[in-house]
């Protein structure tokens, strides 16, 4: 047997993001309660991470961390903090400090000396994963997942049954259930269906619930992608 030795390594999690405008602990825990009502499966034990960056004051971090778990989210940080005295307060509780992808990319990056030239071997080809294909409905209870890859159901999704895929998702009938795209983060997922009466739909964890989708897309064919990280439904004409 080979001995490893621990690692450090990189990765990527579909975590949501809770945007909050005021510190006001009921009105949070009103939100988090009517989206864990609607689809209690899909938020039980989810990690979260608060975006405070339309906060003026630093909030009561202990506070909302009991909040957010009272809901049985976990709460691992926040996002977009303005301030030092705000990270530093939220650090003491023991919350997480993130930055999202955009924050990251605008900071300096340092200069680097010119280096010699090198040559780069030619990459291998990258292993095709093929499409996950489900023949008929899913039903009620029922959960497919395409692993690495997309995923078409030749047919429709009932209520409480839900589709997943690493990649976008195809349903060529009526979407009742929930379906989550770009499952391990990646953004350019999108969603197509036949007629749109979704519980939920989630692409790279930006997610919408059936009583935010818009009153004109019900029951109507449509795309759904990620548009300013923000979930876009257009009508496929």
């Amino acid at each position: 047997m080979v001995d490893r030795d621990n690692e450090l390594k990189g990765t990527t999690f579909t975590i949501s993001v809770l945007h909050i405008s005021d510190g006001e602990p009921e009105r949070i825990r009103q939100l988090l309660a009517e989206k864990v009502a609607q689809a209690p499966y899909f938020f039980n034990c989810a990690p979260l991470v608060v975006n405070v960056s339309r906060l003026e004051q630093i909030p009561d971090f202990e506070q909302l961390k009991e909040l957010v778990e009272s809901e049985e989210f976990v709460l691992v940080g926040i996002t977009g903090a303005r301030t030092e005295e705000m990270k530093t307060a939220a650090k003491a509780v023991g919350l997480a400090v993130m930055a999202s992808g955009k924050s990251r990319s605008s900071e300096s990056e340092p200069t680097l000396a010119p280096a010699a030239p090198v040559v780069i071997p030619e990459p291998e080809p990258t292993p095709v994963i093929p499409t996950k294909v489900h023949v008929g409905p899913v039903r009620s209870g029922q959960q497919i997942y395409a692993a690495g890859s997309s995923l078409v159901v030749l047919g429709s999704v009932s209520p409480g049954a839900e589709v997943l895929a690493d990649d976008s998702i195809h349903i060529y009938g009526t979407l009742r259930g929930r379906a989550i795209a770009g499952a391990r983060g990646n953004a350019q997922a999108r969603i197509y269906c036949q007629q749109l009466q979704a519980e939920l739909l989630s692409i790279a964890g930006t997610f919408q619930l059936s009583d935010a989708l818009p009153a004109g897309l019900i029951q109507q064919p449509v795309h759904v992608r990620l548009d300013n990280e923000q979930l876009r439904i257009d009508r496929i004409k």
